[in-house]
């Protein structure tokens, strides 16, 4: 039997894993969007494998941090793993909010790996009308 296989390939992934795990002193990224859907802005970020207990959602004046823990699997004593590939550390993201934002009202949900924030348009920064009054503008003159 006949095996191809690239010298370089494996290099590659021990250096992107290395690279990638993360320490609470130096995070790794996480991936994520961010766009609007109508009155609410909508952030997710991609933390598949972490527990809920483990994401910290912290927001100081306009800034937004997200930071995830993904810890190693538990296994049974004795269990020899032959291949870990997916990283494990902490994830950290932060982001400044626009002030149009209402930091107060935040919503997180977390579901398939997907943590998702919904942060509405702060009423203040939604387009309105102004009326225009018809008053009396017209001076007295004494006399």
């Amino acid at each position: 039997m006949l095996m191809r296989t690239d010298p370089f390939r494996e290099l590659d992934r021990l250096t992107e894993q290395l690279l990638r795990s993360g320490t609470w002193s130096r995070p790794a990224a996480m991936p994520m969007d961010a766009y609007r859907d109508g009155e609410q802005y909508v952030v997710s970020f991609d933390i598949p494998g972490v527990s809920p207990d483990a994401i910290d959602i912290d927001v100081e004046r306009n800034m937004l941090t997200v930071k995830a823990e993904r810890r190693p699997a538990p296994h049974d004593e004795g269990v020899q793993m032959d291949l870990s590939e997916r990283p494990l550390g902490v994830f950290s993201r932060q982001i400044v909010l626009a002030d149009s934002l209402d930091t107060e009202q935040i919503q997180a949900d977390y579901d398939a790996g997907v943590l998702t924030l919904r942060i509405p348009i702060a009423e203040r920064a939604k387009p309105r009308k102004i009326a225009v009054g018809a008053g009396d503008n017209r001076r007295q003159i004494a006399g």
